[in-house]
């Protein structure tokens, strides 16, 4: 098992690098100076020389040496300062952090509510064509772009029904319409595998058996079928949790609200490159520690996979 876990957490920081390593690149390579957008403004009056000392200051020496001061600030939990406000990207992640948690914390679990509801739903459901159709919710529901999405849920439920106020409100009225955004998109992949290994295990010799007995559809679901239909759904349900930061771009966009989704927009804007870096590095982190997780979840959840690792 410590040989198990410590593979993983090797592999999670394998990621981690690689992540860091391609954004960091790929940020250097972008067209434009954000040196020029920030401090050129005339109303600013900095000379040339004072635009220079500054960029100087931002692009440190060589680029591997360059690389190797961020890599170690990153490492040490120094992210450098912001180009655009000139304080600590820590800061600004510090203040946008708890945001965007409290919305996909609150989108995952709704995703996973709507998953379970389809998949049982489509297991038990009376007719084949029935079935069908809640089969292919989870295609419609990954088909539908956020941003229409969220703009649809805004136009029926708080223009023309008022139900949910947009502008207003208490907290929770205003998290109502982004977590139906954020949830609906990530709910469609767990549906679909949950309702796959449903089907699968209930084509198992064992599930007649226990029917012969006497057991009821619903007791053998909840006590045999759904432990061993879960624990595909568990990969599937780390991989999305890993996606919720990236969703929450375009919905805290289109909603207004202020976490990360909303300060990777102004970054990208502005072309501020150490807070761009740093919430990608924040997305693989997240998603590599959901994943760290599902992997530690695995043997203690299937004997099996706990014997062989």
């Amino acid at each position: 098992m410590t040989r198990y876990l410590l593979s993983r957490a090797g592999q999670a920081a394998l990621v981690l690098w690689a992540a860091f390593t391609a954004s960091y690149v790929l940020l250097q390579l972008l067209p434009g100076d954000s040196i020029l957008i920030k401090f050129q403004n005339p109303e600013l009056g900095l000379s040339p020389q004072q635009i220079a000392e500054i960029r100087a200051y931002y692009a440190g020496g060589s680029p591997i040496a360059d690389y190797a001061q961020t890599l170690l600030g990153f490492l040490t939990g120094a992210f450098g300062y912001s180009i655009d406000t000139g304080t600590p990207v820590i800061d600004r992640l510090a203040e946008a952090l708890p945001e965007t948690a409290r919305l996909a914390s609150a989108a995952f679990v709704l995703a996973m509510l709507i998953a379970v509801v389809i998949a049982v739903a489509a297991s038990y459901s009376a007719t084949s064509w029935l079935r069908g159709a809640l089969l292919s919710v989870p295609s419609l529901f990954i088909s539908v772009p956020a941003f229409w999405l969220g703009i649809l849920l805004i136009q029926v439920f708080s223009f023309r029904l008022k139900l949910v106020p947009v502008i207003g409100g208490g907290d929770v009225q205003q998290l109502i319409l982004p977590v139906l955004t954020l949830a609906v998109p990530i709910s469609a992949p767990i549906a679909q595998v949950l309702a796959r290994s449903i089907d699968q295990v209930y084509a198992q010799p064992f599930v007649p058996v226990i029917e012969a007995k006497g057991a009821t559809r619903w007791w053998i679901l909840w006590r045999h079928v759904a432990h061993n239909a879960v624990l595909p759904t568990l990969t599937v349900a780390g991989l999305t949790f890993g996606e919720l930061i990236a969703g929450s771009v375009v919905t805290e966009t289109v909603f207004g609200r202020a976490g990360i989704g909303r300060l990777t927009e102004q970054a990208v804007g502005a072309q501020d490159t150490p807070v761009m870096l740093a919430v990608v590095v924040l997305a693989a982190a997240v998603f590599v520690l959901v994943n760290l997780v599902v992997d530690v979840l695995f043997p203690i959840l299937d004997p099996r996979l706990k014997a062989a690792s």
